[in-house]
């Protein structure tokens, strides 16, 4: 399995709001850090203020400072060199697909501006010639430009990765599905096997037994019996030594609900239930339920924190629909993680055609619901 590096700092606590916000206020000051005596203002503003909406237009921002950096150093009016060109640059190569030519156009400016200047020229700190004017800005650029293409290739790589993990995920609910669905299917067979075999003994001992029902039964008994041994076959292959421990057990349905509950309970979350007209679910419906609810459950334990929580269970005679609601918090760490647990439950309700919703609720917490289509035994 694919396994991501852990984001960093910013990425985890900054949202692109609040860095569109950083860069205003790296705007606003950088006039005021980096003004020299006897020197205006002004040249320092116009290339400041772009930087404020690099990330809304990066490449109209990086060419207007391109060209600014470039008037204000043969105007005798350069700041410390090249530090909004750089960020501009950062910007370019981070947003966009990996590209020579703002790198060119960037170097050629450079290259004729140094030309042009042919003297030293002053700053607060130093003083530099055409080919240091060349040297530094240079650098500056180059920088900005790969260190953007290797943050611009991580974030693909972690894109891909991740979506390589929700694929796996699918797969392996799937593969979760295929084997409950099974031990039902198998189940039901055996019943079937069953009864058709006590029905041809019945017959057998009843001369006067209508000679096409029997033969209808020993077609339904043999059936049976090799869809049996068939089902069987497969879940030989989908079983595997990873598998719970739990064996052949039967599978789990809304009567284990208790005990989900209880669990949750002793983790801190007071768990409050309705199940209305759902004693009486298919099988398979029935397991797709407690399944869903126990993904659920298992959420708010992880996200939500001590808090209250509602789950209702209602049957009609079309379906059956679920709602886990708890008032936990709706901090950006809430939904932190793989987020496999959703891709789970809505695979469980796209087995039956049904309908899904997970999300926060504008009054605080969180809310998973979900219909699954059935005919509901009465």
């Amino acid at each position: 399995m694919v396994q991501l590096d852990a984001p960093s700092l910013f990425s985890r606590q900054l949202s692109r709001g609040q860095l569109i916000a950083l860069d205003l206020v790296w705007a606003l000051v950088y006039p005021v850090v980096f003004q020299q005596p006897g020197h205006s203002v002004l040249p320092l503003v116009a290339l400041g203020l772009p930087i404020a909406v690099r990330r809304i237009w990066p490449v109209p921002v990086f060419l207007l400072v391109m060209v600014g950096s470039v008037a204000v150093m043969l105007a005798g009016e350069l700041p410390d060199p090249f530090l909004p060109a750089a960020l501009a640059m950062y910007a370019v190569s981070v947003s966009r697909p990996r590209h020579w030519w703002p790198l060119a156009f960037a170097l050629g400016l450079l290259c004729a501006t140094a030309v042009l200047a042919g003297r030293t020229t002053e700053t607060r700190l130093w003083s530099i010639s055409p080919a240091g004017l060349l040297l530094l800005g240079s650098t500056a650029i180059v920088s900005a430009w790969v260190l953007g293409g290797a943050v611009r290739q991580r974030r693909v790589y972690a894109a891909r990765a991740a979506e390589r993990l929700a694929e796996q995920a699918v797969a392996d609910e799937r593969l979760r599905i295929a084997r409950e669905l099974h031990d039902i299917v198998a189940h039901s067979m055996g019943v079937i096997a069953v009864k058709s075999g006590v029905a041809n003994h019945v017959l057998a001992s009843r001369p006067d037994s209508c000679a096409v029902t029997r033969e209808a039964l020993d077609a339904i008994e043999t059936a049976s019996r090799s869809a049996l041994t068939e089902l069987r076959y497969m879940l030989g292959v989908l079983r595997s030594d990873v598998e719970d421990a739990g064996g052949l057990r039967p599978a789990p349905g809304l009567a284990d609900l208790p005990a989900l509950v209880r669990q949750a309970e002793a983790a801190g979350v007071r768990v409050d239930t309705t199940v209305r007209g759902a004693d009486r679910l298919p099988e398979g419906v029935d397991v797709a339920v407690y399944r869903i609810l126990q993904e659920a459950l298992t959420n708010v334990v992880r996200h939500a924190a001590p808090t209250d929580c509602r789950v209702v269970v209602e049957a009609d005679g079309s379906g059956v629909e679920i709602e886990v609601t708890d008032t936990g918090t709706t901090r950006p760490t809430r939904n932190a993680g793989s987020g496999h647990g959703l891709i789970g439950m809505r695979e469980r309700v796209a087995v039956y055609d049904g309908s899904f919703a997970a999300g926060p609720r504008p009054e605080g917490g969180f809310t998973v619901s979900a219909r699954l289509p059935c005919v509901v035994a009465r």
